[in-house]
């Protein structure tokens, strides 16, 4: 069912780093935000795979992970991803890539969960060091990095307390706590028949 899966798919921050995931895999993923939906058609996305250790290694460093977790540098070695894709807009298609990224992202990252997989859809990416590392053109706009990898944390949803709070946070036990609004909350008006 659709909801199970979208309520699995949580941004993972921990991994089986030693579990591969091999480059067929990540193709096919690319493949389900390929055949996603794109403002006017037009498809400007581009993407960069990896699943090499060492070249991981290396954007591993280029990567934000977790604002909310002040005292957590990100994942330890043997806790990373197995794979990165990074997901770039050709500026020669379009200037402007609306919500293109986002939607392809959520459709690999589903694909990933579907697969046993889990993901984290990263934004705080120092772009200068990645365009450096990857040779990446100028007219690719670097938009996003997917983390990819066999899930090793366990992620829970809850209800937003009466505080108001939506910051996640970890447990004594390592668990992931990801409070979420509640629907009468977020729903603004309701118009029936």
């Amino acid at each position: 069912m659709i909801a199970d899966l979208i309520k699995a798919n949580r941004s993972c921050r921990r991994f089986y780093e030693e579990q591969p995931i091999d480059l067929e895999t990540l193709e096919t993923l690319v493949n389900l935000g390929r055949l996603s939906a794109s403002g006017a058609n037009l498809q400007p996305l581009k993407y960069i795979l990896t699943c090499r250790p060492a070249l991981n290694a290396e954007i591993f460093g280029c990567l934000g992970w977790a604002a909310y977790l002040k005292d957590w540098p990100g994942p330890e070695p043997g806790e990373r991803p197995a794979a990165y894709i990074v997901i770039l807009g050709d500026r020669n298609i379009s200037k402007e890539f609306g919500v293109d990224h986002g939607i392809a992202a959520q459709s690999i990252l589903l694909g990933a969960r579907d697969m046993g997989l889990a993901g984290c859809m990263l934004g705080s990416i120092n772009r200068k060091d990645l365009r450096s590392l990857l040779n990446i053109p100028t007219h690719l706009k670097i938009l996003l990095v997917l983390a990819i990898g066999k899930p090793k944390e366990e992620i829970v949803l809850e209800d937003v307390g009466a505080d108001g709070n939506i910051r996640y946070w970890r447990d004594d036990q390592g668990v992931h706590h990801v409070p979420k609004r509640s629907l009468s909350e977020i729903i603004v008006v309701s118009h029936a028949t």
